[in-house]
């Protein structure tokens, strides 16, 4: 996939293609056939500080951990952009999405793992 603009990080989603953040400051979602399918920025119209980690949930949104603001954000596949954690994070780096709603952030400010355990009700 070329173009990138500092691709980070990188992970799958559940109906094919990928999901990667880029130092520029945006997180890109790609089809199963390496095509762009949209800017998490311009769907969303969130502006990133400097993306770092992102993972899918077993619901299907992007999450995606912002190391310069400190924060993780939730992008529903429907609907406005959710801060699951704002508050406790140094230096957000790597995350993974267990299928039990907990959310692991590797935080290498603090040098260790953060779990955070998470539900997001439909409107």
């Amino acid at each position: 996939v070329p173009d990138l603009q500092g691709p980070r990080y990188v992970s799958p989603v559940p109906k094919g293609g990928f999901v990667v953040s880029e130092e520029c400051g945006d997180v890109k979602v790609f089809m199963s056939s390496h095509k762009l399918l949209c800017s998490l920025s311009s769907k969303y119209g969130h502006q990133f500080g400097n993306p770092a980690g992102v993972c899918v949930d077993r619901d299907g949104s992007i999450l995606v951990a912002d190391e310069q603001r400190r924060t993780v954000h939730l992008f529903p596949e429907h609907g406005a952009p959710i801060c699951l954690v704002s508050m406790g994070l140094r230096r957000p780096a790597g995350m993974a999405c267990s299928p039990f709603g907990h959310l692991f952030v590797a935080d290498t400010g603090e040098n260790c793992v953060k779990v955070f355990k998470y539900c997001v009700r439909p409107p």
